[in-house]
């Protein structure tokens, strides 16, 4: 049956990246910077450049003059661009105003240039001297009666110098709260796989994508969300690696994709086909599929005995699990026929060295420590984890997510790391576990968190129920804002809140010993520096080490730490995380040369960092198993997702071109057949209602008149972008393991609008 028009919604016949992909990347150039500062593009992943502000794919060793994809120079445009959000600006509109804007338009207006203090007679914000600001917030956070009141969040995009200050200014002043992003995207990883193989990173680098047999990939969509590793799928093909893909969505990149720097696939090339099997199963049942696959290889006997004897435990559990298990239950919580995970199974058994990859849509559930460790477990049955060619690969999302963690922003800090501290700065670091993202929204929420300061990031627009998190926002006591554009965030104040504008990764940071690099540290461990070279969007700018050092002077009048000697020299840093990680021996060194380093990953060598000092087969523990029946018949599971003009919470614009969507966002993406046995059709505008069945909630969660778009998705899925509808997820539906909130797996029913007549297009 054709589909009926409906306004924005199309399709797209061509492939990922293409002339699209530099045609998206031209208009991105034309609306935010002038020719001359477009110049910075030929820095980016360079060297002697900046790190791309978007996503974690690794720099290849030999790169070129464009190591940037389409993403990243929206993610490069969008932050060096010529607009700008002046004093004269807040004049203008007030707050309330503001907040009625949309999000795309609260960042559209530009870099913010002074530092600002909400004024709650005028509702505007005012301009107010560094100096002051410091001053104020030193004296809010002092007075409170307790430092574990207050929250001190981090972005991803922080660099490793500046998250090593804010964790130590945090720890100085009293409190483990540390919730960061980690919290919402990979902290099932961070959780789940140091108790499978001892370490919470990947164990592969770029290098082992040249040598695999197989790869796997779960749960992610590298054309929106880390565009450049298309390149390294791309070579893996053209050298007849098989690429098995697990998605509830086609994706177009998962699909085909044709590289903007093949001259030859540009003009007469054919694009090249990125999946060799793509298998659409249900989303919550990626779990199920790798046990069945992992139940075939034992049946064929098809695992590496030796690997398995000399360097793990707990076989044996998982193999009188998995012959427990039924092909019913797993069929029907996978959505896949026995027969095709087989099949799968057939491919990884037949390949000496494979690489799984996977990304949110595997630990953004309230099983996603269970999903991570079964990935684990699949790998370790043949021994595809510490030898070339082979292992897994978490796929973080923004650029230093991992480096954050790694120099110290975590609520959970292991005794060692706090014992150095101890040891290099002579007091006594806090012990008792903090808040992650969930704890510290629910404990402004009650009222017993009354400050926080964001390193940032947009935390409650990010997190699930936002009314719950914009209420709990405006309660606050104090709220500051560490940011380069504006936000809603910044629109949810609080009795006293601050507004202070930093530098960027584009921009030349020049403290008291000259110019500065920072470092960051990407998806596969290594280490690198970064050097901003245009002019700061404004002479008022400071720099995030420098704002967050001067936070902490002011708060911690008598601290014997040396701020200012950090802020003049980020050297000094180095050698203070250096002499509080021992992986970073000789970081200044070994930084300089181009590319950086490689953090020490004993899984990589087979080294098993674990309690038993073996890799760990892990069951899934049987409150995490999803194999639970859904007792309503019309209920579907929803996912987030991120459309291609946005990164998080950044929305570059309302397209979404791999998808068919122009100029919108207000869509939900339904598989056909599953849209006409509820008398539904494409175009219909439909209302979204979540079933509460983990908050015993009875408030309704309702999106009200989205636009219902048949999609290739799998049976009894829907999709629909994030954050718009992180109104259907309740701040209480997360990994209790991880506390994930579970964005990837939200149980919803879908009806006509109130008010919509048969067929109603908008």
């Amino acid at each position: 049956m054709a589909k009926k028009d409906v306004p924005g919604i199309g399709e797209y016949g061509g492939p990922a990246g293409g002339w699209g992909a530099l045609q998206a990347v031209a208009k991105a150039i034309r609306s935010q910077m002038t020719a001359k500062d477009a110049t910075i593009l030929l820095h980016v992943n360079q060297p002697e450049g900046f790190d791309c502000p978007g996503c974690a794919w690794p720099d290849p060793r030999q790169g070129s003059s464009f190591e940037f994809c389409e993403n990243g120079a929206k993610a490069v445009s969008w932050e060096a661009t010529n607009k700008r959000v002046t004093p004269e600006f807040f004049a203008r509109h007030t707050v309330a105003e503001l907040f009625g804007w949309e999000d795309f338009a609260l960042e559209g207006e530009g870099r913010l240039t002074h530092p600002m203090k909400y004024d709650a007679a005028s509702d505007r914000y005012l301009p107010i001297a560094w100096d002051r600001a410091f001053a104020e917030i030193g004296a809010h956070l002092r007075s409170l009666p307790d430092p574990d009141m207050a929250e001190f969040y981090a972005s991803g995009r922080t660099s490793n110098e500046a998250a090593f200050l804010y964790q130590l200014f945090v720890r100085a002043f009293g409190t483990n709260n540390f919730p960061d992003c980690s919290n919402m995207c990979h902290e099932a990883t961070s959780v789940g796989l140091p108790e499978s193989i001892g370490v919470g990173k990947g164990t592969v680098t770029l290098d082992d994508f040249d040598h695999c047999d197989a790869i796997f990939s779960f749960g992610h969509n590298p054309g929106t969300n880390h565009p450049r590793m298309l390149a390294t799928l791309r070579e893996a093909r053209l050298r007849d690696v098989p690429i098995v893909v697990f998605n509830p969505l086609k994706e177009r990149s998962l699909e085909r994709f044709k590289s903007p720097q093949s001259p030859v696939e540009m003009t007469v090339g054919k694009a090249v086909s990125i999946a060799t099997s793509y298998y659409q199963v249900k989303v919550g049942g990626d779990a199920a599929v790798v046990q069945g696959m992992m139940k075939v290889l034992l049946a064929r006997d098809a695992v590496d005995h030796a690997f398995i004897r000399n360097h793990t435990t707990g076989f044996e559990a998982l193999a009188d699990d998995l012959a427990a298990m039924s092909w019913d239950d797993i069929e029907r919580v996978s959505g896949l026929w026995r027969a095709d995970i087989e099949a799968a199974a057939d491919v990884y058994a037949n390949a000496r060295s494979v690489i799984i990859c996977y990304g949110m849509g595997i630990t953004q559930h309230r099983h996603g420590t269970s999903n991570v460790q079964q990935l684990a477990n699949l790998l370790l049955l043949r021994g595809n984890i510490g030898r070339e060619g082979a292992g897994i690969c978490p796929l973080r999302g923004h650029s230093n997510v991992q480096g954050d963690r790694t120099v110290g922003i975590t609520e959970i800090p292991g005794d060692a790391f706090l014992d150095n501290l101890r040891r290099v700065f002579g007091f006594e670091p806090p012990r008792a576990k903090g808040h992650a993202a969930v704890e510290a929204l629910e404990a402004m929420r009650d009222g017993r968190s009354r400050a926080l300061v964001c390193l940032g990031g947009n935390l409650p627009v990010a997190m699930p129920d936002p009314q719950a998190c914009f209420e709990a926002m405006r309660k606050l006591d104090l709220s500051v804002h560490i940011a380069t554009k504006l936000n809603r965030s910044h629109l949810l104040v609080g009795k006293h809140t601050y507004l202070l504008p930093c530098l960027g990764r584009t921009e030349l940071d020049v403290q008291a010993t000259g110019p500065q690099a920072v470092t960051v540290e990407d998806s596969m461990a290594m280490v690198h520096a970064s050097r901003g070279s245009l002019p700061p969007a404004a002479p008022e700018l400071k720099s995030e080490p420098a704002i967050v050092a001067g936070i902490a002077r002011a708060t911690l009048p008598d601290s014997a730490i040396d701020w200012e000697g950090f802020v003049a020299d980020y050297g000094r840093i180095r050698d203070a995380i250096e002499a509080v990680f021992p992986d970073f021996a000789g970081h200044n060194e070994r930084v300089s040369k181009p590319r950086g380093f490689r953090l020490d990953v004993p899984a990589s060598r087979r080294e098993w960092r674990t309690k038993t000092g073996r890799a760990n087969f892990i069951v899934a523990a049987r409150d995490q198993r999803p194999l639970a029946r859904v007792d309503a018949q019309d209920v579907l599971v929803l996912t987030t997702v991120r459309s291609h003009d946005q990164y998080n919470t950044t929305i570059y614009g309302k397209n979404d071109r791999y998808r068919g969507v122009t100029g919108r966002r207000d869509v939900v993406f339904v598989n056909e057949a599953d849209l006409a046995e509820r008398s539904l059709a494409h175009g219909d505008l439909v209302d979204i209602e979540a079933v509460a069945a983990h908050d015993h909630s009875s408030e309704a969660r309702v999106l009200r008149g989205f636009v219902a778009v048949a999609h290739d998705i799998a049976r009894g899925a829907v999709a629909a972008y994030y954050p718009e509808a992180n109104g259907l997820v309740s701040l209480a539906n997360f990994d209790a393991r991880s506390g994930t909130p579970s964005y990837k797996s939200v149980p919803v029913v879908i009806r006509r609008a109130a008010g919509s007549g048969e067929g109603l297009n908008p």
